[in-house]
């Protein structure tokens, strides 16, 4: 799907449900893996999501430099580009409000179909520093949609539900807010309930997923490496059979709530993940990063043999 070939209506009512981060592979010296992104990103597109995410912290965006993000984002609206289906969402973390402009319109042009904005966060910004740098992203694509990420753990960064609503009433191009707090599922609420009406999506890797559910999420935004157990939960939930849904999400959450104590370590986890199962040629993740122990290593050996039957559309069977 391309943003410029499809009116913007329809690209947001792709966004909902599992909207995958995409990862980036790397070699084993530390290089870019154009192939592997490529192999990746297709078997994601492939499992039945409306919508997919790049680059976040996922894919280890501070790592890249802009030549890669260019190439891989480029790559991936090449792969969106012929699937009406599928919504390209591009993430702009850049820090400086012009240069947050120029990629963001960048995106825009080159086919993105929505952009996810991560505030600016470095050395602690006022929040009408803060303010004035989302308004101008949103006035410079609109009317494409925008997704706001509120990650206040991982930036510091401070919105009440009043404030977003402020935001969404002076921009309608913000159309949702990716939720990466304690408690995402009170705000969510708060959000949908209020004038405008604003549409979340969890973070977080879903660890919060079965609270969201309840009250009503838009959709959920986790790694990329294991999709097909949050598009399985996703659909049991919207297919009339809850139980079933929560009793699966009841499965993953030891596993998340390991991972995801530290955000490099969640990152090596998904990337072992990935690799065990064919997606990429490598696990590398650039350093500084979080290595995993051996108690770590079996801990994914034993998640991959648990959620075995519901990945097997995957290449399972690879080993490092």
């Amino acid at each position: 799907m391309s943003a410029t070939d499809t009116d913007r209506t329809g690209a947001e009512n792709l966004l909902r449900g599992v909207m995958p981060v995409l990862e980036v592979p790397f070699t084993a010296d530390g290089d870019l893996d154009p192939d592997s992104f490529d192999r990746m990103a297709r078997h994601v597109l492939d499992t039945g999501v409306s919508a997919v995410m790049f680059p976040g912290f996922a894919s280890e965006f501070h790592k890249l430099d802009d030549t890669e993000r260019e190439l891989l984002t480029h790559r991936l609206l090449d792969l969106t580009g012929a699937r009406p289906d599928v919504a390209a969402v591009i993430s702009i973390p850049d820090h400086a409000t012009l240069l947050a402009v120029r990629r963001a319109t960048a995106a825009v042009e080159a086919g993105a179909d929505a952009i996810n904005l991560l505030p600016p966060h470095f050395l602690g910004p006022s929040a009408e520093e803060v303010r004035r740098h989302v308004t101008a992203v949103l006035a410079a694509v609109a009317p494409v949609p925008v997704i706001l990420q509120y990650a206040p753990a991982q930036t510091g960064s401070s919105f009440t539900a009043d404030g977003l609503r402020r935001l969404a009433e002076e921009n309608p191009n913000l159309v949702a807010v990716k939720i990466e707090t304690a408690l995402p599922g009170r705000l969510a609420e708060d959000l949908s309930g209020g004038t405008p009406a604003l549409r979340s999506f969890v973070g977080y890797a879903g660890l919060q997923l079965a609270d969201g559910l309840r009250r009503g999420i838009t959709g959920v935004q986790p790694g990329c490496s294991f999709t097909e157990v949050y598009q399985r939960i996703w659909e049991l939930w919207h297919g009339g059979a809850p139980d079933e849904a929560l009793h699966l999400h009841t499965r993953l959450v030891p596993h998340l709530g390991y991972w995801m104590q530290e955000v490099e370590l969640i990152i090596a986890v998904e990337k072992l993940i990935s690799y065990r199962r064919g997606l990429i040629d490598n696990p590398y993740c650039r350093h500084p990063a979080r290595g995993l122990d051996s108690h770590e290593i079996a801990g994914v050996d034993r998640f991959l043999a648990e959620f075995d039957e519901i990945l097997t559309p995957a290449l399972n069977g690879i080993t490092p």
